[in-house]
């Protein structure tokens, strides 16, 4: 506690030996948050660009990479100045802030995944009614569900963690994640039920309802034809890897609170840092190379810079 300003400071405790690799640690950071800002956005702008990308389908794509961006600009230039810091410490209320923000945009992701399908559905399943259903109002109002509803859910847990007493003051990770809970002395009740519900409802409930769609999806594939068959794995392969890929990590970060202190810091380490950096990584690279329209835009724009 700094008594001047009043204000708890909290140790991030997960880093595994950074005073001996903090040049290393930093390089690699460093290039990876770089990569994710380049490759996300020459995404976006594509999208924004070229109006034949203008459909519902490439906007949540580009709204999910946007996500992706202020995720990664939520951890990694905090993480940059504690790899060259003495102390890699954040006050409890940014603490507090990083959580709010990592939760968020997390289910801001599941629930953009949730309208993809939904639109991936409607296009293959009714694609007669398909320009009557997903209008931009519709577009619109996803897009808007997709980051409020999460963003109000998590204010609550982070209003009742800010009054809550700590009695330890070393959080077992290199940011604010789900392990911040094991600063408080006491086990709120109502944060653990509130918790749950905010996991069912931003998590479970577009988890499930992307599989009844692609399931759908792949029932109705299999009884067309081969052109519908076609299209269905060339729009659909690449959403279901986004989402195995989110949902493996997602289910990670849940078992860490179970298992607590359990598990050895470097495995932690290394599995927290894939959080922060192969999924912002994976989707441009998943989208730019299996969607076929964006796949074609990016050669022309690879080949222009070549020849400039």
């Amino acid at each position: 506690m700094d008594d001047d300003l009043n204000v708890t400071y909290v140790t991030l405790g997960g880093h595994v030996e950074v005073h001996k690799y903090r040049y290393l640690y930093f390089f690699i950071i460093f290039t990876a948050y770089i990569l994710i800002i380049c490759f996300n956005f020459t995404i976006v702008c594509l999208i924004c660009f070229h109006k034949n990308l203008h459909e519902p389908m490439y906007i949540f794509i580009a709204a999910l990479l946007l996500n992706s961006v202020v995720f990664s600009t939520n951890i990694h230039p905090k993480l940059l100045i504690d790899f060259l810091s003495e102390k890699q410490i954040i006050s409890y209320s940014a603490c507090l802030f990083q959580f709010y923000l990592c939760y968020t945009l997390s289910g801001s992701e599941f629930l953009l995944l949730a309208a993809m399908a939904y639109d991936r559905y409607v296009s293959i399943c009714k694609p007669l009614q398909y320009p009557t259903i997903m209008r931009k109002t519709t577009v619109s109002i996803f897009l808007v569900l997709a980051w409020l509803l999460p963003a109000c859910q998590n204010v609550v847990p982070v209003i009742l963690s800010a009054d809550m007493k700590l009695c330890n003051l070393v959080v077992e990770g290199f940011f604010c994640n789900n392990s911040m809970y094991s600063l408080h002395c006491v086990s709120s009740r109502a944060q653990s039920v509130f918790g749950v519900i905010a996991l069912i409802i931003a998590a479970l409930f577009p988890f499930l309802f992307i599989l009844f769609t692609y399931t759908r999806i792949l029932i109705i594939s299999y009884r067309s034809c081969r052109d519908v068959r076609k299209k269905a794995a060339q729009t659909c392969l690449p959403h279901l890897l986004v989402l195995i890929s989110f949902s493996c990590l997602c289910a990670y970060d849940i078992i860490i609170v179970r298992l607590g202190s359990d598990f050895p810091t470097a495995a932690r380490f290394i599995m927290t840092l894939q959080t922060a950096l192969y999924h912002p990584l994976f989707n441009p690279i998943i989208y730019g190379l299996k969607m076929k329209e964006i796949s074609k835009h990016l050669k022309r724009l690879i080949c222009q810079t070549k020849v400039m």
